[in-house]
């Protein structure tokens, strides 16, 4: 009886092992490049990794959220090779802890920060000093923003609205959501009439339109850093750090909605 037992046992360790065996090339073939990146990158970022030149640099997945989320499971050891920021603060919050490749940080992109509204919407609303955003919204109506406290498109909304003088009037009437995409997605679905996201996110978007656009001057220069990861410096990750700056990835950027950066921009139309 105990000889069966044993039989059937290694039998069956057997066969595990013939398992783990056929499966770890199919694993070590599954590894590939991770990639946090802010969530108003995803329209851009799917496209440019789906071209060729990218796709020759191996596998690679990414994974969208909040800025804000990221840089917490970066620092909580998430195994992610590229971190892309929708804000500087966040890549700083990781540089100081050490987090982050210091060298590899650059600035990638610039954005711009519009107001939006359903595609058949006619509201109409000039973002002027002393604008009444609550009279635009109606009696019931809520605005979409990302959360306003630590998501990076939220805090630059609510700059832009302290800096209009908008913010008091509307700061009991917001629909604050995880991150940009999703308080895009609320005017997508007609549960907010209006919504403040980059203007990414709204060329990304048949269903909305651009009501207005914000002064790039009434909020924090928006900034999207790219940095390696600590721990995860590879040759992989820098080539493909350098995909994403050469002229061709970023005219695909441009044709989504992105500018270069603010100091480039600034560089560049200086006489």
């Amino acid at each position: 009886m105990l000889g069966k037992q044993f039989r059937t046992l290694c039998t069956a360790c057997l066969r595990l092992s013939w398992l783990f065996a056929l499966l770890l090339p199919l694993g070590a073939r599954a590894d590939g490049l991770l990639v946090f990146a802010a969530a108003s990158l995803k329209p851009a970022l799917d496209g440019i990794l789906a071209t060729p030149d990218v796709r020759a640099l191996g596998k690679i997945e990414v994974s969208y959220a909040a800025s804000s989320q990221l840089a917490r499971q970066i620092d909580a050891g998430a195994p992610a090779a590229l971190f892309i920021s929708a804000d500087e603060e966040w890549m700083d919050w990781l540089a100081k802890r050490k987090r982050i490749v210091g060298q590899t940080r650059i600035d990638l992109l610039g954005n711009a920060l519009v107001l939006i509204a359903p595609r058949d919407s006619s509201v109409q609303v000039a973002l002027h000093p002393g604008v009444d955003l609550a009279a635009a919204l109606g009696r019931d109506g809520r605005l979409a923003l990302a959360e306003p406290g630590s998501v990076p498109a939220g805090k630059y909304a609510k700059a832009a609205l302290l800096e209009l003088g908008a913010w008091s009037g509307v700061s009991q009437r917001l629909v604050a959501a995880d991150n940009v995409r999703a308080a895009l997605n609320f005017v997508v679905r007609g549960e907010a009439p209006l919504g403040i996201v980059y203007r990414s996110d709204a060329v990304s978007e048949p269903a909305v339109r651009m009501v207005a656009g914000f002064a790039a001057d009434s909020h924090p220069p928006i900034v999207y850093p790219a940095a390696i990861i600590a721990g995860h410096d590879s040759p992989t990750a820098r080539a493909l750090l350098a995909a994403l700056r050469t002229p061709a990835q970023q005219a695909l950027f441009r044709a989504k909605g992105f500018d270069a950066p603010p100091a480039q921009l600034r560089s560049t139309s200086q006489p």
